[in-house]
């Protein structure tokens, strides 16, 4: 399964750009946080990870994303 993370740093920012490229990757489920990648906890992030499975593929617009 195709599993993908958008982070933008604050509420104010637009998700749409970076889900629109997992949309065209064919990503399946999007995990979204809207907070500072200095913020290390990020619950969307951290439900992906207990979310993933071997095998299953993640899916990110850019590494900076996963800023931890």
């Amino acid at each position: 399964m195709k599993v993908g993370y958008v982070r933008v740093s604050t509420t104010a920012q637009n998700t749409e750009r970076q889900e629109v490229i997992m949309a065209r990757l064919g990503v399946e489920r999007i995990f979204c946080d809207r907070l500072s990648g200095k913020n290390t906890e990020r619950p969307q992030l951290s439900a992906m990870l207990g979310f993933v499975r071997e095998g299953d593929v993640v899916v990110v617009e850019s590494y900076s994303r996963l800023a931890l």
